[in-house]
Order: C-alpha cells, then structure tokens, then sequence
C-alpha cells in the first residue's frame, strides 16, 4: 500500500517505488496477493489513507485472504493500531520491513547488535500496540491492571537493554579504531551506494576472491568486509564493502550503523556505485547523496562508479550522458573480465596524486637509504654529483615525516592535482 502526497516525488514514481516494496517483502519471504495506491493531500492523522481508502483496504484483503497488509509509509503508533483494528489483520509499515530483513540476514556479531538496538529503538514507542490483546484489564486509581504493570516492566527491560548495547557498539567503534590505526599505510576506499547496485561484485572484481557472497537481492551484504586490492604497478589499495542504503532507511537503523559506516568516514575516497540500469538511477544517487549527508560524509571526496553497464541496450548514449553530468565518473561490469580495468587505473592515479613528490639529497655512501628509496618510493629522478645523490620521488607521507625525523634534507616538490579533500580534513 503506498500512501503519497499528491504532486511529490514519491507520486510521480509510485509504481516503481511499490515495485521496489514488492522485492522488500519478498526478500523478508511474504508473497505479494495485491498492490493499492493512493496519492493524499495530508495525512490522516488516525490511519494515514481515508476512510473509504480504508473500506476498500479491507475489502482486498477480505478477498485475497491475506494476513498482512505493509504500508511503503512509515505509520505512526496510533495509525497502526487503527488500522489493525479496522483491517483486521497485521499492519506493518516499510522502516518494520526493512529491520525484519535486517534481522535475519545480520550474520557478524557487530551487525546483530546494531540492527537489535535498531529494532528495540523502533518497537519502544510502539509497545502499547503490541499489548492490545489486554485492553480489557483496566486499572483504576490505585489498582492497576497486570497488562499496564507489564507493559511499564517491558519499557524499563527495553530501555536497559538498549543502553547495553549502546555501550558494546561504543566498545566495537574503539576496537575500529584501534585496528585502523594498526594497519599499514595505503589508499583507503569505501564502497557506497543504493542496496543492490553491485558493491560487493566490484569489491569482488577488484580483489579476485570468488568467495565473497554476491547475490541479485536487497541487503545481501551487512557486514563491513574490507580487502586489499592490487592495482597495479607495484601500487595497493584497501577497499571496504558498506551496507547498502535505500530510499526511506529507518533512522535508527542509520544511527546503529554509524560504527560500521566510520571505516567510510576514515576513507581516503568514497566509491559512490550507481546501478546504470535501474530506470531510476538518478533519484538512487540522491537517495544515497542524503544518507551520507545525515551520516556527515557528504563533504568526504567522491568518486561516482556507473555500474552494470552490460545491462544497458545502449551503453555508448548512456556514457556520453553520464559524462555531462558527471565528468570524472568512471564505469564499469563486473559481468566482464575486463569490466573493471578502468576503474583500477583511476584508483592507480588517485594514489599518485595523494602522495606528495619530494627531492632528497642523500651522501653518496648511504646506499642503503637510497636502495630503501626505490624500494618503498616511486623515483621519478636522479641527479648524481660528486658527494651526493639527488632524487625526486614519491612517497607517502608517513614516509616524508620518518625522513625529515631523521635528520635527512627533504623539500616538498609540485604535486599533482589531487582529491577533492572534505572541509576540515
């Protein structure tokens, strides 16, 4: 059921927004029986759609035989217990739908926790609701009813538990942050983008390791998984696989997964991958665009990746379109075995470009430093005089400041241009 205001967004793609709650459901493994639509000047504020949007709501219902009626709304506490009692059967609405598929693909023990405390968070306001089946135990002043003593008792349960797990995902973002700074130097990237526009199969292509699950369904991946990527020349990168976003994301789920989404936020680049085939691509791109602004990325430099070109019956108009509107983004499939060169080689230049050209001038007689030079650097000259060694090279910075601690003469040369870097950074 899709309930817009007349005259958005969400009106003018109705159909494909119902389309998208149809996979929604049959990834959570319901069966879609009917689909109605209608677009509303306000909400009601006691069942969202009218009363005679209502009527005809139960009459389908009535029969299809359904058991459950999900709104592509989110519906508040009082509107979905209405609308339970006027329908007679389960009403969910879209954020319920996307933390039930939550549930039962989280598979690392961090994901279990962010999408519980999600979970908990969404059912708090919403617990009388599920107490209906006492409302005839009432209590008066000074005698109160065992169904509002329990419903008191499952609030301050739920509470408690969700400062616990509130207090392990702060845990879990230290143990993050700890392992990043362990990690070797190199080009960091992180993969974002709409739920299932191929994140893990460019993280896939891009590493060469089949066993990284890719499936043609919503929310296939959850876990954070981070591997290195050869991209050439000697040249490294670590690439990270996010979550998936999509349009109408719960808060809370958004909010939970901040600790997974801070290997984004430490990223050197942001891989924003775009399904080029899905008729929509353009509203995914905002969709995506807002979630990173509430998450404070929207400043993190960014690289747009057209994916699944092979899909497209004409690749070559959709590249010169893209290429208007987006003229650093790069494209790829990763259905072909050359599907992602391009991409490495873009990843290749950004890594360039992010190390700074430096000249050092070493004696003659210190082989080693100059050998550790060629080894670690990139030299892109050599000047020999009679007691010294001039090279012009390229290193990461790390490497510029362990010299100049040394004690060794280094001077900063012109760089490339370089990425667009976030305010503040």
């Amino acid at each position: 059921m899709a309930a817009p205001r007349k005259g958005s967004n969400d009106a003018r793609h109705v159909t494909e927004h119902l389309e998208e709650l149809t996979r929604l459901v049959d990834t959570a493994g319901a069966e879609v029986v009917g689909r109605i639509s209608q677009q509303i000047a306000s909400p009601n504020p006691a069942t969202l759609i009218g009363e005679g949007k209502v009527e005809e709501v139960a009459a389908v219902v009535a029969e299809a035989g359904a058991t459950l009626v999900i709104f592509d709304e989110e519906l508040s506490p009082a509107q979905g217990a209405n609308l339970e009692r006027e329908l007679g059967v389960r009403v969910m609405d879209r954020p319920e739908v996307i933390l039930d598929i939550f549930s039962t693909r989280a598979r690392s023990h961090e994901a279990k926790l962010q999408v519980e405390l999600a979970q908990l968070e969404y059912l708090l306001p919403r617990l009388t609701r599920m107490w209906t089946h006492l409302s005839r135990i009432r209590g008066g002043i000074g005698l109160r009813g065992p169904g509002e003593t329990q419903l008191e008792s499952d609030r301050r349960i739920i509470r408690q538990r969700i400062q616990g797990l509130k207090a392990k995902l702060q845990g879990v973002e230290r143990h993050r942050e700890n392992l990043r700074s362990g990690r070797d130097p190199m080009l960091s990237v992180s993969l974002v983008g709409y739920t299932n526009a191929g994140k893990s199969s460019i993280l896939r292509a891009l590493s060469g390791q089949h066993e990284i699950v890719v499936e043609d369904r919503l929310f296939a991946t959850l876990d954070t998984l981070t591997r290195e990527v050869e991209l050439g020349e000697g040249q490294r990168a670590r690439v990270t696989d996010t979550v998936g976003f999509i349009r109408k994301l719960p808060h809370h789920l958004v909010a939970s997964f901040r600790a997974t989404l801070e290997e984004a936020r430490a990223a050197d680049v942001l891989l924003h991958v775009v399904d080029a085939s899905h008729p929509d691509w353009e509203g995914q791109m905002h969709v995506v665009d807002r979630v990173l602004a509430e998450l404070d990325l929207a400043d993190r430099p960014i690289l747009v990746v057209f994916n699944k070109m092979d899909a497209l019956t004409d690749p070559l108009s959709f590249s010169a379109r893209v290429r208007e509107l987006y003229p650093d983004a790069v494209t790829s499939s990763t259905m072909r075995t050359d599907g992602t060169v391009g991409l490495k080689i873009h990843l290749r230049e950004l890594e360039q470009r992010g190390r700074p050209t430096v000249r050092v001038r070493l004696p003659v007689a210190d082989g080693a430093r100059v050998a550790a030079l060629y080894r670690e650097g990139e030299v892109l000259r050599r000047e020999d005089g009679a007691d010294e060694v001039e090279l012009t090279v390229r290193l990461d910075r790390w490497q510029v400041d362990r010299l100049r601690g040394e004690g060794v003469p280094v001077v900063e040369g012109r760089e490339g241009p370089g990425l667009r870097k976030a305010s503040g950074a």
